[in-house]
């Protein structure tokens, strides 16, 4: 099941759908490991906390999809909420991840994405993301 809630502050609907098209778009190039799609697609100050508490800058969340410390298999998303304000905006993605990260084994998590986004040069970019289960 997908939903999709909008609660926008005079946010464009084209605005919500962009967010909403770049999360779907972040997580295929996860999965395809493509880090020229995720390079362009989150922001040079980009930070993820996961769920254990560490963070991981940009170049380094790249840099261990690549190399295989955290392997993406498929995401089948339940809910994306999208909250706009101006040029900043926040969404909550909620999907179930399948998953093999840091050397464990292959899993399905119920994986819940705080992002926040910024709008530069018209173009929107992940600039914050903490995943948690749900």
């Amino acid at each position: 099941m997908f939903a999709m809630v909008v609660s926008a502050v005079s946010a464009s609907d084209a605005d919500v759908d962009t967010i909403t098209s770049l999360y779907k778009e972040m997580c295929r190039a996860m999965i395809a490991k493509d880090i020229e799609a995720m390079d362009r697609i989150h922001g040079d100050d980009f930070i993820l906390v996961h769920m254990t508490g560490s963070r991981m800058n940009k170049l380094e969340y790249l840099e261990a999809v690549k190399d295989g410390t955290l392997n993406y298999y498929s995401a089948d998303h339940d809910e994306i909420r999208v909250i706009v304000d101006g040029d900043n905006a926040v969404l909550r993605g909620r999907s179930k991840v399948n998953a093999a990260v840091y050397g464990g084994s292959c899993r399905t998590w119920r994986l819940q994405q705080y992002m926040r986004l910024k709008k530069t040069e018209g173009e929107w970019r992940f600039t914050y993301s903490q995943a948690s289960t749900y």
